[in-house]
Parts: structure tokens; C-alpha cells; sequence
């Protein structure tokens, strides 16, 4: 879900040419969870191979990597850990949401409605372990870094670019920004377009700069996920009713760092049985780890291939195509320089 904040947060067009060798750092989940949902066919199923496997996540997880690694962005892929508990309710939440899209795909599947099928079936889309793994062999295939987050993988990629071990977080959400994310790319498809509705929209990549943003809006780090909270976050989803981006501004600016009377004063405990502090302190204290390595290796593209066209049937013309504007002939990575 993430935070609603979009109309709040300061953001300017950025080219691929200015990525060129910035460190990356991907929120893994969030990216594939885009593919699984966003590349299906016509009636809204996802790519199969012959054997009924999905696909869709790999096919978008080839198509970007390749692409972007042809532009000299250095990528790095970082995954969720264990979920803290406010999440899990989260998600058992969003179980029961896809429960009833399914329901609703099954009774459009039975009246041949294509139009419904498709908006339905993009609602039921699950992340598997098996479909998480694969995507972990084809990122290594790549030879590129995979750091698994002790917890919210958002929130181990907002500590490294704060550390300075990545130029920016990618991801489509503005959560990172809650962790301390100084830079936050949103929009980076090749495609230059996402999804929107039943159609797409044209998109260019943007750049979020963390400091711009707070002293555009006159708040500090703390203030920024306080705002959130009232708005709503993936540990408290409604927030507090009534309360927006706009007026939820206004509010955290008035009442300065008094946070216990502003939760007091919108009634926190009537929209929420948790302490306010217990979800802030999520943002502030979330479980890193310093415990990974930064290195790439030459892409092995003889194990891409196995996975991808050996396993998964995917055309091997389409791939080796792919693979060539990456790598040589003799398996090197084209302008790899640096990276080793």
C-alpha cells in the first residue's frame, strides 16, 4: 500500500544519462510485486510457461535489468526479512482482500466478461516463495549484489543510501523516505509508461531528494513520519478519519514536536489500538544489518539462459538478444570497468 503523501512530496524529471554508474539500491518486492501485477495478458492472467508456471515476474525482471545494467546503472537488490508484527495484520488484511477478487475473477471467468477478468485478476496476485527464489537466481545469474533485510527490505535500502553505499532507493512507494532515505527514484521503466486504471500512463523517471522535500514543507524527519501515521501507513492503514495529506501537514506544523497531545488531541486511540509511539518507533528503530558486501560479477549468461529458456520456456533469440547488448563475446560484461 505505502503512504499517500504524493501530493505533498517535491520531485524533478531525472534522464538515465544522469544514472549512469550511481549505485541503485532496488526494493526488491516492491519491484516484482509491479510485474506480477502489471504484465499479464489480455483477459488479466499472468504469463505462463508450458507447465502452468507464472512468469510475469521474470520476464519484467529480465527486461529491466538488462536494460538498466545497459545503461551503466550498478544495481543492487535488497529483500524483505521478517515482517514486524503490525505488518503481518497488514497483509492477513490484504488476504482477504485478494479472497474476494478471486471470487469476483471466478464469477467473470464463468460470464466470459474480459473487461472484469482483468481488473480482478491483477487484485489476486500472490509473490510466492518459489516465484521469490527465482527471481533471486536470475539476479545472481546477473552477477549482481542480493542483501536480505533483517526486516522491512524498504528500510534496509533507505539505511544504505543514507550510509551512503547507494546513490538512491527504487521503489514506487515513498516509505523509504519514513527510514531516512535521502534520494528515492520513482518512475524508472524503460517502457516509460505504468499502469493506471485499465490503461497506462506516460511516466519519466523522478528524483526525490529527502532534504528538499522537508524544507519545502517546513518539517523535520520525525514530523514527516508523524504526518504519515495521521495519514495512514502500512502499521495504522486508516489513519486517523478525516485527516489528509493538506490538513495532516497543517496539523504536525501547529503542534511542533508535541506529538503526545496532537495523538491525543485527533483521538489516536479510537482509530487504532496500538500506541502511537509503538508504530513511530517502528519507522525511527527498524532492524538493519551492516552485514553484506557490494560486489558484481560478470553475468553468467549460460545460467540466464537455463532458467530462463531451459526452465521456463522463454525464446532463447529474445534472450541471447538481450544478453548481447551486455555482454561480449567472450562473456564479459560490456563496460563493466568499475563494477569489478
Amino acid at each position: 500500500m505505502g503512504i499517500n503523501i504524493r501530493e505533498l512530496v517535491p520531485r524533478k524529471e531525472i534522464s538515465f544519462e544522469e544514472l549512469n554508474g550511481k549505485i541503485l539500491i532496488i526494493d526488491a518486492f516492491n519491484l516484482l510485486y509491479q510485474m506480477i501485477t502489471t504484465i499479464r495478458q489480455r483477459d488479466g492472467t499472468p504469463l505462463l510457461d508450458s507447465k502452468g508456471n507464472i512468469t510475469s515476474h521474470l520476464a519484467g525482471l529480465f527486461s529491466r535489468t538488462t536494460n538498466f545494467m545497459e545503461k551503466g546503472m550498478k544495481l543492487v537488490f535488497v529483500f524483505d526479512g521478517e515482517a514486524p508484527a503490525l505488518k503481518k495484520e497488514e497483509r492477513a488484511r490484504r488476504a482477504l482482500i485478494k479472497e474476494e477478487a478471486l471470487a469476483k475473477y471466478r464469477v467473470a471467468v464463468q460470464e466470459k466478461d474480459i473487461e472484469s477478468m482483468k481488473k480482478y485478476a491483477s487484485r489476486t496476485a500472490v509473490l510466492t516463495k518459489e516465484m521469490i527464489e527465482e527471481a533471486k537466481r536470475l539476479i545472481l545469474a546477473f552477477g549482481l549484489p542480493i542483501i536480505q533485510a533483517p526486516s522491512e527490505g524498504e528500510a534496509q535500502a533507505a539505511y544504505m543510501v543514507r550510509k551512503g553505499d547507494g546513490y538512491a532507493v527504487v521503489s514506487q512507494d515513498y516509505d523509504s523516505l519514513l527510514y531516512g532515505a535521502t534520494r528515492v527514484i520513482h518512475n524508472l521503466s524503460v517502457a516509460g509508461k505504468k499502469k493506471k486504471g485499465a490503461g497506462f500512463e506516460k511516466i519519466k523517471p523522478e528524483l526525490i531528494v529527502l532534504s528538499e522535500m522537508l524544507n519545502e514543507l517546513g518539517i523535520d524527519q520525525e514530523q514527516l513520519i508523524v504526518l504519515s501515521m495521521l495519514i495512514g501507513t502500512d502499521y495504522n492503514r486508516a489513519g486517523i478519519k478525516g485527516i489528509g495529506p493538506k490538513n495532516g501537514l497543517k496539523l504536525v506544523k501547529e503542534y511542533k514536536k508535541d506529538f503526545d497531545k496532537l495523538f491525543k488531541d485527533v483521538k489516536w486511540s479510537e482509530y487504532s489500538p496500538h500506541d502511537w509511539k509503538e508504530i513511530f518507533n517502528l519507522f525511527k528503530k527498524m532492524q538493519m544489518t551492516d552485514e553484506y558486501h557490494l560486489t558484481w560479477k560478470k553475468p553468467n549468461a549460460e545460467k540466464i539462459v537455463e532458467l530462463l529458456v531451459g526452465e521456463h520456456d522463454f525464446s532463447k533469440e529474445r534472450i541471447t538478444s538481450s544478453l548481447s547488448k551486455i555482454v561480449d563475446t567472450k562473456g564479459h560484461q560490456k563496460g563493466l570497468g568499475e563494477f569489478l
